[in-house]
């Protein structure tokens, strides 16, 4: 089986060191999901080009461009999402986060999450707990048990390299097999999340309108 994973990198520069750590990811999750048997399909998202569609999105009164409502297709569909984004002033960038509020509030019910963080200094280290864990929860989406931090230290031959590799892969393995688990669940034995998770990208109209004349039921149209 193929499982669709989606990364989402909030990197500015062209090359970017959060780009790098998503590659990362995303390269040590298709190994994983193929250690168990089946099949990533990664697909990379810059949100740098997608600034000008989150910008007009919120100029509009939450009215998303052909594009973004795309992209949140893309979203809900998903089996998984890898998050990365550089710490702008002790937190996620402004651009990271307008991806995130243009999202329905089911966009990503029991949606199996890396989050991960790029920052010129561990002392930004504490941006995955203090704000990048409570958005996703907020959320309802899965989020694995070990971020990603990099510091520009981290990208490195040496044992900071071989740390951050560590926690890649840490990352990576209890991702996997949340995707992997998420829609070949055992009955009796292992839950299937997939038919918990009824996720709504906010895109579609729904088919169900309520005739006007139930809705005025009842009401005489007169001044009480």
């Amino acid at each position: 089986m193929t499982r669709r994973i989606l990364v989402l990198s909030a990197g500015l520069s062209q090359p970017s060191s959060t780009r790098m750590l998503a590659d990362q990811i995303a390269q040590a999750t298709a190994a994983q999901i193929g250690a168990r048997g089946e099949e990533a399909q990664i697909e990379v998202i810059e949100l740098r080009e997608l600034a000008m569609d989150l910008a007009t999105t919120m100029a509009t009164g939450g009215i998303p461009t052909p594009h973004l409502s795309e992209v949140k297709e893309k979203i809900s569909a998903a089996d998984g999402l890898i998050a990365v984004t550089p710490v702008f002033t002790a937190s996620y960038s402004g651009l990271f986060k307008m991806l995130f509020d243009a999202l329905d509030t089911n966009a990503l019910n029991n949606m199996p999450v890396i989050i991960a963080a790029t920052a010129g200094t561990a002392r930004h280290s504490l941006v995955l707990d203090h704000a990048l864990r409570p958005l996703f929860s907020y959320l309802r989406a899965t989020v694995v048990p070990t971020g990603v931090f990099a510091a520009t230290e981290d990208f490195g031959s040496g044992e900071a390299g071989h740390d951050l590799s560590s926690r890649v892969q840490r990352a990576a393995s209890e991702f996997a097999a949340l995707v992997v688990a998420e829609k070949s669940g055992v009955g009796g034995f292992v839950p299937n999340i997939g038919d918990q998770r009824k996720r709504d990208s906010g895109v579609q109209l729904s088919q169900t309108v309520t005739p006007f004349a139930q809705l005025l039921k009842g009401r005489t149209g007169t001044a009480g």
